[in-house]
């Protein structure tokens, strides 16, 4: 039987950060945005097939490290999909990601 993907729903702000992201890695040499675009694409692809895989954080929030990137998917579980809160750099504070848990519904698009 073939494993069934929730779909994934970006907040705006989490939409932002990837892109932000992305840009900046990609100024710093070329390709190296795919690179980090690739690796959050696996991140999310594991979040889809296997929601519960990564360990809650705060209250229904669960956290997902992207490899070889200073990155975390924040995302939480929904009845009809995966919102995904934040792609957050690890050194940033917390609260911007933990605010975002109350306005869950202001959403740009799928994954």
């Amino acid at each position: 039987m073939a494993k069934v993907s929730v779909p994934l729903r970006f907040l705006r702000a989490a939409r932002a950060d990837f892109d932000e992201a992305y840009d900046f890695y990609e100024r710093q040499a070329s390709g190296l945005g795919e690179r980090f675009a690739d690796h959050v694409q696996f991140v999310l692809d594991r979040i889809a097939a296997n929601p519960r895989l990564h360990a809650v954080v705060l209250k229904n929030v669960r956290k997902a490290v992207v490899a070889k990137f200073p990155y975390c998917v924040y995302y939480r579980e929904e009845a009809n999909c995966i919102r995904i809160l934040s792609v957050f750099h690890a050194s940033r504070d917390p609260a911007i990601w933990k605010r975002r848990m109350a306005n869950g519904t202001d959403v740009s698009g799928e994954s």
